[in-house]
């Protein structure tokens, strides 16, 4: 704790800094606890869309087995050309949102490709666009998680440092101001008596 001077003007100062402690507190502490359930939030949203991004890749496979062929070329038929985010503001988190994706088919032949393909093309444009969600969503749990850190941090600092130092040295001051006032009420009683004493002993010479 910091030497702190021992006045009224330092007494004043730093009531006035607990009172801001402490109304600033509660309302850090519901930000993290609204940052921690967007998190939660979050992190499932992550996990849906990983899942779906598998599911989606497993159904891939399933409905076109002829994938496995490989005298059928179906590399650099779709490319991701453009990707557009746009920002939210989450409990004063900034999280990506995705606005807008766009895909890129290489030329192909209809008569040297069989008819499938483009089933595939079109099942490779929603993976592409679900693997970018993938990344959006896995953004947006760093960036929840990185805020509640912060936050959390805020809040040890106010409950855990800097109100126990203040009403510490609002304790030492009220200390030290009362020791200052029994002392001077001491001293005062003391002339007292040391002035009543030498008026006795002037009254006792004059007569």
């Amino acid at each position: 704790m910091a030497r702190i001077r021992l006045s009224k003007h330092e007494l004043a100062r730093q009531r006035k800094q607990l009172a801001l402690y402490q109304k600033l507190l509660p309302s850090l502490d519901l930000k993290r606890r609204q940052l921690t359930v967007e998190l939660a939030k979050a992190e499932a949203q992550f996990e849906a869309t990983r899942f779906a991004v598998d599911e989606l890749e497993t159904r891939i496979g399933a409905a076109l087995p002829m994938l496995a062929f490989r005298e059928i070329d179906v590399r650099g038929m779709v490319e991701l050309t453009a990707v557009e985010l746009a920002e939210e503001n989450v409990v004063g988190a900034r999280l990506p949102v995705l606005d807008h994706i766009e895909c890129a088919v290489a030329d192909y032949s209809l008569l040297g490709k069989p008819a499938w393909v483009d089933v595939l093309v079109e099942r490779l444009r929603e993976a592409a666009t679900e693997r970018i969600r993938v990344q959006v969503a896995q953004e947006r749990v760093r960036r929840l998680a990185m805020a509640v850190r912060r936050t959390t941090q805020r809040v040890n600092l106010f409950d855990k440092v800097l109100i126990p130092e203040a009403r510490e040295a609002i304790r030492r001051i009220m200390i030290y101001m009362g020791d200052q006032e029994r002392a001077a009420v001491v001293n005062a009683k003391l002339a007292k008596a040391k002035l009543k004493q030498q008026q006795t002993s002037l009254a006792a010479e004059e007569s």
